[in-house]
């Protein structure tokens, strides 16, 4: 019984430190290195086909990983969100109204840039297209135009 026990105790630590490390991975990563991971290619491969031309969520949904994209990247945005909150560079509630406009556009992504996550909510995420220096552009609005991750970043 006493071995039964410490089993599930150790099942139940080794489950919860997996889902906790998938989470810090998403949050820290740029959109390109989730994709590269999701689609078990390299981020140069992924970052020459958004230089082509196409969206990240759009190489995701190729290989049949858009909905684990969607949810990786709300992760991600998620964390940035309560990075710049905690740094007192956006107030709560301005990340919660961003966070939900997210929420709310991601239902409507088909992974094509179409649902124009953040365009109006003045997050400065940008294009994160994980090239350059993120220095990011914004033009018009309020946004941070800090870009994301290590992508150049523009905010339109």
């Amino acid at each position: 019984m006493k071995n039964i026990k410490t089993y599930i105790v150790a099942a139940t630590m080794v489950g919860l430190l997996g889902v906790t490390g998938t989470a810090f991975a998403a949050a820290n990563s740029t959109p390109a290195e989730i994709t590269a991971g999701l689609t078990e290619t390299t981020v140069d491969k992924v970052n020459a086909e958004r230089v082509a031309g196409k969206t990240f969520g759009a190489i995701a949904g190729e290989a049949g990983k858009l909905d684990e994209f969607k949810a990786q990247i709300l992760e991600q945005k998620k964390a940035l969100l309560d990075q710049r909150v905690a740094d007192g560079t956006l107030t709560k509630e301005k990340a919660n109204e961003i966070f939900k406009s997210i929420t709310t556009n991601q239902a409507t992504c088909d992974g094509t840039g179409t649902a124009k996550i953040c365009k109006n909510t003045g997050a400065g995420f940008g294009l994160g297209q994980g090239m350059g220096n993120g220095a990011g552009q914004r033009n018009g609005g309020g946004g941070l135009g800090g870009g994301m991750g290590r992508g150049s970043a523009q905010n339109n």
